[in-house]
């Protein structure tokens, strides 16, 4: 017989293994660190660009970031802050090299979901965060899932449980309680109505304190932060379920929204969501917040059937949140509505006849809201995975060129399509 006490040794004998592969990941000193890009990669993935044109550039301002060259090399290899340096600087052609940023919007919200597991959520949250960061954007990604791979493929592994959106949410409970309680206090008939109160477990963890920015974390990635989550975090959904009985007039769906609403419209351009594969809890948050809502599928029968069911549940579950009408802080509304839905096949392989067939059932189906560049599953997608990487991170001398150009550009692809979608809601989101 099995009891808790041999999960917890089983636990403890991963968390070693983890520890390993973090060693042999990670640099030395056990951290995450991001690797510097070739004057190649800078001019032809980046700034795509002749790479003669760049070094032409390069040769006649020599204000301009030199990079490194590598020993017996003559390659010269920049940082991600040197490269947007030479962004800033720098037009070729008469053209920016800066991203599409509307003036006077806060950062487009977008969340991956889905609740089928192996969709690659974390995957795509990861590679589109990545490719955002050396498209020149400052972002922001929430990790939601208990999981928590995308937190620890950004490097962060040793994640407190109050800094993770399960603090989020029971910081939003005690903070929502007490303006609902001001409320009440200052009615205008003088009537004294009945306090809400919380009991001293919730309200003595001391989260209420805690500012928007105890929460954020940064990454290995200069423009990339992360609020993390960790497997501890798992038990939001028991205790949120606990905090609406002790509030059952708490709006628990607002939550992470009217958190990243205190944060400066200008401190992020994207915020991105790896949702947990679930509708739950935390799941709702996500999708509450989002602007755009991305729906990775993989190409087979039962990943589209389960897609169905998902989008069919999140109806539902989003439809129920009418009933707080009226509940809400002035200029909040219940009845959520995306700047667009988007779904994305991933693990695909173009000569598989099954996933042509599932990508023209897609298309068919839910026709424009189908990504037209699927992500393709190849070697180098999952020797990304192994290391805890994106493919963004691996460097193309680990294997042959070809093949990491090729998966760089299923990824690439679909990350141009992403950007082109989230610009398009940027124009819908109203003035800060």
């Amino acid at each position: 017989m099995f009891t808790y006490a041999d999960l917890a040794k089983l636990q403890a004998q991963s968390l070693k293994m983890q520890g390993h592969i973090r060693h042999q990941t990670y640099s030395p000193e056990m951290e995450k660190t991001l690797r510097r890009f070739s004057s190649w990669e800078v001019a032809e993935l980046i700034f795509k660009t002749n790479p003669s044109t760049l070094r032409g550039r390069l040769a006649a301002d020599p204000s301009l970031p030199e990079g490194q060259v590598e020993e017996e090399g003559r390659q010269r290899w920049y940082s991600l802050e040197e490269i947007n340096e030479l962004r800033r600087k720098l037009k070729i052609k008469n053209r920016s090299l800066m991203p599409p940023r509307p003036a006077g919007k806060r950062a487009v919200r977008a969340a991956i979901a889905n609740f089928k597991g192996g969709a690659g959520k974390s995957t795509v949250a990861l590679h589109f965060a990545h490719a955002a960061a050396l498209d020149g954007y400052r972002v922001l990604a929430v990790d939601f899932d208990p999981q928590a791979t995308l937190s620890h493929s950004m490097g962060l592994s040793d994640v407190s449980e109050e800094v993770t959106v399960w603090g989020i949410m029971a910081r939003d409970l005690i903070r929502e309680t007490e303006r609902m309680n001001a409320v009440q206090g200052g009615a205008e008939s003088g009537a004294t109505l009945p306090q809400r109160k919380l009991p001293a477990s919730v309200t003595g963890m001391g989260l209420s304190e805690l500012r928007a920015t105890d929460f954020i974390k940064p990454t290995s990635w200069p423009t990339i932060d992360l609020v993390p989550s960790c497997a501890n975090a798992a038990f939001v959904e028991f205790a949120s379920a606990q905090y609406r009985h002790l509030n059952p007039e708490w709006s628990f769906f607002a939550a992470v929204s009217r958190y990243l609403d205190t944060i400066p419209p200008d401190a992020y351009d994207l915020i991105i969501f790896d949702c947990p594969p679930a509708i739950g809890y935390q799941s709702m948050n996500a999708v509450f917040a989002a602007d755009v809502l991305y729906i990775p599928s993989g190409p087979g029968y039962w990943e589209y059937d389960s897609t169905t069911s998902f989008i069919g549940q999140l109806s539902e579950a989003l439809e129920d949140l009418g009933r707080f009408r009226g509940r809400l802080p002035t200029g909040t509304d219940p009845v959520k509505a995306f700047a667009d839905i988007k779904f994305l096949l991933t693990r695909f392989e173009p000569n598989n006849d099954l996933h042509r067939a599932m990508q023209s059932a897609f298309h068919q189906v839910f026709k424009p809201h189908v990504a037209e560049h699927p992500i393709e599953m190849t070697r180098a997608v999952e020797q990304s995975g192994r290391f805890l990487s994106s493919i963004y991170e691996m460097d193309y001398r680990q294997m042959t060129r070809e093949t990491w150009r090729r998966a760089r550009a299923s990824f690439d692809r679909a990350y141009d399509e992403f950007r082109t979608t989230l610009v398009d809601a940027w124009d819908k989101l109203e003035d800060e």
